[in-house]
């Protein structure tokens, strides 16, 4: 199969499985914006940044935050928004706590960037320490409250907490010895202070959630014994693509159909960023061998912000499914060509044929 991309972003393409055990195309489209300055048109990034292959962590996978999730997820419900970056301070002046937050359209979430703080054991208890100041913080799960209590050398195996398994501040033990000196949180929701270490507080971050983590995994669906013996190696009956969402249940929203305002809080030196998202189509062809030509729009159902690096990200995706293989496909074009590019198409792959006239034989 050939894949044509006339657009300025990058393109690929993957087959994927679904619940049925049915084989699909996955196209998908990925272009790279310069993030606007305030009240501005966004624009295409001189540098197009790929498509992403494989999951990809801050640190040790497992052990650590999700940053990039693979680009060819098969659908996706609803559309996420995500943020990789750091809080900070404007005018780069130092803060002991900032308010930051994300609206994309429908979407809007705010939270506390507090400096850092360590669990402190005294004669009353466990309290936290004064924040420090800062100019810059990371906002991941990473620094998000969370985290495995090893509980001391006693216990055979730590505890974790589960929508949090990467992040800091959790303890279920509160031994003076184990907690005293701890890191706690560097981010809070908005009128949620931490200040108990074995409090089931949200964690707070604008990144990837984890496969593994509850909030995700109930959608996975069930691998009992039944399904081992009927359905394995194929999905469970009851697998949901809400699974496929990498963003958290308050950062997805429809699919666009219109322009969407945009605002950033706190992760930009002049302290807020807003612009218009506007509506783009994104056209896929896909020329079968054996039949007439399909036209198809792509949906918009990933965004990601990198502030940090004036940059954002929009994909689009279209799944298409098949009838036997990827083999019954020639052609996929991404973007739009003109009619006299679809006639010499045409002209080539259905060439007129030759007819030989024989030559006069000489007297």
């Amino acid at each position: 199969m050939e894949m044509i991309n006339a657009t300025r972003m990058v393109a690929g393409y993957s087959v994927a499985v679904d619940r049925h055990g049915r084989e699909q195309l996955v196209v998908v489209i990925k272009g790279t914006f310069v993030l606007p300055a305030n009240g501005q048109a966004i624009r295409l990034h001189d540098e197009q940044l790929p498509l992403v292959m494989a999951d990809t962590f801050s640190g040790e996978p497992g052990r650590t935050a999700p940053v990039q999730e693979i680009d060819f997820a098969p659908h996706k419900p609803a559309c996420d928004v995500l943020l990789v970056g750091h809080a900070r301070a404007p005018q780069g002046r130092e803060v002991t706590r900032l308010r930051a937050g994300l609206r994309v359209g429908p979407m809007e979430k705010s939270f506390d960037v507090v400096g850092d703080r360590i669990w402190q054991a005294g004669l009353t208890g466990i309290s936290a320490s004064a924040p420090q100041p800062f100019t810059e913080k990371l906002v991941s799960y990473d620094t998000a409250f969370g985290g495995t209590d090893a509980g001391g050398a006693q216990e055979a195996m730590p505890e974790t907490y589960l929508p949090n398994p990467v992040g800091r501040g959790w303890h279920h033990h509160l031994r003076s010895a184990w907690v005293d000196g701890k890191p706690l949180p560097n981010t809070e929701e908005v009128g949620q202070p931490v200040r108990s270490p074995d409090h089931p507080y949200t964690p707070v971050a604008l990144g990837p959630v984890g496969r593994g983590w509850p909030q995700r995994a109930r959608h996975a669906g069930t691998y009992d014994q039944a399904w081992m013996d009927k359905v394995f190696p194929f999905l469970p009956q009851d697998f949901d693509e809400r699974y496929y969402q990498a963003a958290p249940q308050d950062q997805q929203v429809p699919v666009p159909a219109q322009p969407m305002e945009v605002v950033l809080s706190g992760f930009t030196a002049d302290g807020v960023r807003q612009f218009v998202l506007p509506h783009f189509e994104a056209p896929v062809s896909i020329v079968p061998k054996r039949s007439a030509r399909e036209d198809a729009h792509a949906r918009l159902d990933t965004i990601v912000f990198e502030p940090d690096s004036e940059r954002f990200t929009m994909s689009w995706r279209l799944a298409r499914p098949l009838k036997k293989s990827i083999h019954e496909i020639a052609q996929v074009l991404v973007g739009r060509k003109g009619r006299e590019w679809w006639q010499q198409r045409e002209q080539l792959a259905f060439p007129i044929p030759v007819v030989m006239v024989p030559m006069e034989k000489p007297e």
